[in-house]
């Protein structure tokens, strides 16, 4: 990335004065297009899903295309961690689909395109996506439907568009089968035409938004996750006094605890100790998974069900289906533990398998129970550090952020996780488990620049963190 590009990024991202569309004015617009859409969506049996159904022989469930998605059973067995074995259902969707921004430069300030989208499992019916989210099968129309609004601009090779970013990377390793979406920024320097239920924003706009509850969705926080902003340098040519301790962590290079080759060694050392072994299996033969005419469950009730839902939306591709969506039990806690380390705000990070990993480890937020019962104490599992998360104020532990934002709409009914951002203090050992490691903002955003190491809810998380 060169600094053009970068000093493009961080002066949007302090970036708060928008004179199309205040913040303010925002969350109303949001809000009217809640009223003024049509939409509708209502859980049914298995039995009304129009164009799905459970393959006989295997008892999967799949679209009769063969296209879009299916939900079948994998076969789990690994030495990592307290189980060694489980079987599960998980969404096979081995497409990979666009996760895609447009910006443009508008009086020297980066703006980006940004779209009030409807998706059948949000929480609150309409979130601000990326300017296109389409999977393959979306956009080569299997549904009939309309072609996704503004896909030429990503498919097509054009001459007034720049790629400023282009990255594959994963989706949820415990429910998705080696999912990646393709994340990608570009600029356009021709004109754009705003088309209806899109605005302009600036980064330090979308930052902000991330304070409130469940209003940019999962797909728009992966995305903006993999912006870089330079380093030292990029704070000084643009004669900025911003003495955020975040944007310090993100631009320093220097004062780091471990190096970069010590932290590429510790996660090649779980890699290559970990053993990672899944067998697609059929999904009625799954053990300890039950199914009736309305779900497919978890004998105990526990991590999540499947679901089929009819959606009515009056301002999509196709205006009326159904399709499966997967029910988490429960809410999810996800949160970042840092301190301030050599004068600079390290991240513990976690080495976490899932069995829907692409590559065996990805790295993970301090604290993520996805589906755990830690309220009640019935994990089967202990989750470290857990306690400076639900209990901060006991542990001198400061937080620096909280706010409940969704998991994606499109495959998960009215999913949220508590994202959290935790400061401990001087009498938090620097020395932590084996699976752990300190990491700057500099160093976290080196490795999301590759296939595959950070997970999507660390990305989620550090997409949240804004400079002003």
């Amino acid at each position: 990335m060169n600094n053009t590009i970068e000093h493009s990024f961080l002066k949007s991202a302090l970036t708060l004065d928008n004179p199309f569309l205040s913040t303010s004015d925002f969350l109303t617009w949001i809000e009217e297009k809640k009223a003024n859409v049509k939409h509708k969506i209502t859980p049914i049996p298995f039995s009304e899903m129009e164009n799905w159904g459970f393959n006989e022989a295997t008892g999967n469930l799949e679209h009769d295309s063969g296209k879009f998605f299916s939900i079948e059973g994998i076969n789990v067995k690994t030495n990592w961690g307290n189980v060694s074995e489980w079987s599960q259902p998980i969404i096979n969707q081995p497409e990979i689909g666009f996760l895609g921004i447009i910006t443009k430069k508008i009086d020297g300030v980066l703006y980006f395109l940004m779209q009030a989208k409807i998706e059948p499992g949000n929480i609150n019916a309409v979130q601000l996506s990326p300017t296109l989210q389409a999977t393959k099968s979306n956009y080569t129309q299997v549904h009939k439907g309309n072609p996704p609004l503004y896909l030429e601009y990503f498919l097509e090779e054009r001459e007034d568009v720049t790629i400023l970013l282009d990255q594959l990377q994963s989706e949820q390793g415990a429910r998705f089968l080696k999912k990646r979406n393709r994340n990608i920024i570009i600029e356009v320097s021709s004109d754009v035409e705003v088309k209806e239920d899109f605005c302009w924003l600036t980064l330090g706009q979308i930052k902000q938004l991330l304070t409130h509850n469940n209003v940019i969705n999962m797909d728009t926080r992966t995305v903006i996750s993999g912006i870089s902003f330079g380093n030292n340098q990029t704070l000084k040519d643009l004669e900025s006094k911003n003495e955020s301790t975040f944007l310090h962590s993100e631009l320093d290079e220097d004062n780091n605890l471990h190096s970069i080759e010590y932290i590429i060694s510790w996660i090649t050392k779980h890699k290559a100790f970990a053993e990672l072994d899944v067998k697609q299996i059929p999904l009625n033969s799954i053990a300890d998974w039950k199914k009736d005419g309305e779900a497919i469950y978890h004998e105990a009730y526990k991590y999540f069900s499947v679901i089929a839902v009819r959606a009515e939306i009056g301002n999509r591709e196709v205006h009326s289906w159904t399709q499966p969506l997967v029910k988490s039990a429960q809410e999810g806690l996800i949160a970042f533990i840092i301190k301030e380390i050599n004068g600079v705000y390290h991240f513990l990070v976690q080495a976490k398998l899932e069995s829907g990993n692409f590559d065996i480890i990805e790295l993970a937020p301090t604290v993520q129970c996805l589906t755990g019962n830690y309220r009640s104490g019935k994990n089967e599992y202990e989750v470290e550090f857990i306690d400076y998360v639900l209990n901060p104020e006991k542990n001198n532990a400061t937080v620096l952020h909280s706010s409940f934002q969704s998991e994606e709409g499109g495959r998960f009914f009215k999913e949220q996780n508590k994202n959290m951002i935790i400061e401990v203090g001087n009498d938090f050992d620097v020395n932590v488990p084996d699976k752990y490691v300190w990491m700057t903002l500099h160093q976290i955003k080196t490795f999301i620049k590759f296939n595959n190491y950070l997970n999507i809810q660390s990305r989620s998380l550090l997409s949240v963190i804004k400079f002003v």
